[in-house]
């Protein structure tokens, strides 16, 4: 799908594929959990794109427990986030991560700026027919805490930040509740 760095052009290249991640797959330790292939390749950033959390089809996340990331065009702005590699292996475990033989999320090609400038075309997900929604507490937490673990512009953090999350006081999947204490002990 896009050059990920291999020089010859065949072997490995053939093996993997570049996914842009802007949601909860920006833990590494999240995005692990499914996918162990993933290797972290650089933050890039989609321009004319915003960020927003809903409800596909107007049910609530049994996951999450609020609305989950998305994006859409919209002239001007930007989202950032983390290009992973991937080895095809793991192709099914993310597609059914996203959801998207239920029809939740669909597969796009976006093409993402690094930081230095260099365009790449990467897989990423976009949720179709969905309400708006605040995410969860936890679900917030999980997107601020891959932004800072991985670098993402100090501005765009700010602006995950400043999200008003949904008022869900329960738990979310023991696995990610998990994920959330590591890291909750390891900024301390």
């Amino acid at each position: 799908m896009a050059n990920s760095g291999f020089e010859d052009g065949r072997g490995q290249e053939e093996e993997t594929f570049l996914y842009f991640a802007y949601g909860s797959n920006l833990l590494t330790e999240r995005i692990h959990l499914r996918n162990p292939s993933a290797a972290f390749c650089c933050v890039a950033r989609l321009k004319d794109f915003k960020l927003d959390f809903g409800n596909s089809q107007g049910k609530t996340s049994p996951t999450w427990h609020g609305g989950i990331a998305t994006i859409f065009q919209s002239p001007g702005d930007e989202v950032w986030g983390v290009v992973w590699k991937m080895n095809k292996s793991n192709l099914n475990s993310l597609d059914e991560q996203e959801g998207v033989k239920s029809g939740t999320y669909v597969v796009v090609e976006v093409k993402v700026t690094t930081q230095e400038g260099r365009e790449i075309t990467c897989r990423s997900y976009l949720m179709t027919n969905y309400e708006s929604a605040p995410p969860s507490p936890q679900y917030k937490k999980v997107i601020c805490m891959g932004a800072k673990e991985n670098g993402l512009p100090l501005e765009y953090q700010e602006k995950l930040k400043a999200i008003q999350p949904n008022d869900y006081k329960g738990k979310v999947s023991e696995e990610i509740e998990d994920i959330i204490k590591k890291g909750e002990t390891q900024t301390r």
